[in-house]
């Protein structure tokens, strides 16, 4: 049934007063620095509820947008209703949780009951050629089968291109998940490209915008080599190497309209790590390129 969007009235991070929530991340890394959970109102001053535990760490969330801020537990994500997907889903991936026994893989592509307006719905992406295209992928939290189902709900879903999802999106998820080994854990946000409007919409009730572009930030603030990355990548098919999509976390949030980090670490720190997007930093594969180019770019759209 199609939503009366002029009735909707949101919750949490999209109250009527334009709410933003944040919640603490790393803060045993930064020399036990306490941060709380603090909720802005427009006019209505600042509350000081207790301290909230994301996924037994403190944990900021991003701030710049009006979603609905919903906690599934692994993950958070903003829920954008006029685009009928999430605007950000941030999270932290560690090492630790990537070397554990992965669950079965089950596409159980959903509703989120959670989203106080409705969700997207499957039908709404049944046969409009793109692709059900996770933003907190279902690989980073298949050590967890309940964290792992609930990535297939569709707030936590975007509609991709086939040869973007299975093609350039997948090469960057996969290193994403490298670099997290690699480097202990990293602090994860992804989503779409909001402030350029949508190249199409799909679905008859609930009609989902298709982003033009979608963006990823990581942070990896262990020591010794503290450093920031960001991506900007067209919804579309490349045969571009990945570092020529890389930029700093700065040139996404100016993009994007989001302050990623807000208050999370000192604003020196911040500064240097979000004003530079060195790929040198950070090491790509060639072999994972060309198995992009010569494989993965030659999916057929998805049909269902």
């Amino acid at each position: 049934m199609a939503k009366l969007r002029r009735n909707h009235a949101r919750r949490g991070g999209a109250a009527a007063g334009g709410t933003i929530v944040k919640v603490g991340v790393f803060a045993a890394i930064l020399g036990g620095l306490v941060w709380g959970f603090r909720t802005w109102s427009e006019g209505a001053g600042t509350q000081e509820p207790a301290p909230v535990e994301y996924s037994g760490e403190n944990y900021y969330l991003p701030r710049g947008t009006r979603g609905e801020v919903i906690d599934h537990g692994g993950f958070v994500l903003s829920y954008n209703e006029d685009w009928e997907q999430a605007e950000w889903v941030a999270y932290v991936l560690t090492r630790d949780h990537l070397q554990r026994e992965w669950t079965e893989r089950r596409d159980n592509f959903r509703e989120d009951p959670a989203v106080g307006t409705g969700s997207a719905t499957d039908a709404d992406y049944r046969g409009s050629g793109y692709d059900r295209g996770h933003l907190a992928p279902f690989a980073d939290f298949a050590w967890d089968p309940e964290l792992a189902d609930r990535t297939f709900y569709l707030s936590n879903v975007s509609p991709q291109a086939r040869q973007f999802n299975q093609g350039i999106w997948r090469e960057l998820e996969e290193l994403t998940r490298d670099w997290a080994n690699r480097f202990e854990r990293l602090y994860v946000i992804t989503g779409p490209v909001t402030t350029e409007p949508p190249k199409y919409h799909i679905g008859r009730d609930n009609r989902v915008a298709v982003p033009r572009a979608y963006f990823k930030v990581l942070l990896d603030l262990d020591q010794p080599e503290q450093k920031g990355i960001g991506f900007i990548i067209p919804n579309e098919i490349s045969f571009d190497p990945l570092p020529e999509f890389a930029v700093s976390i700065d040139e996404v949030e100016t993009r994007t309209g989001i302050d990623f980090f807000p208050d999370l670490m000192p604003e020196d720190l911040e500064a240097e790590l979000e004003s530079v997007g060195n790929p040198d930093f950070w090491p790509f594969s060639k072999k994972k390129y060309d198995r992009r180019v010569e494989t993965w770019n030659q999916k057929k759209n998805n049909d269902d």
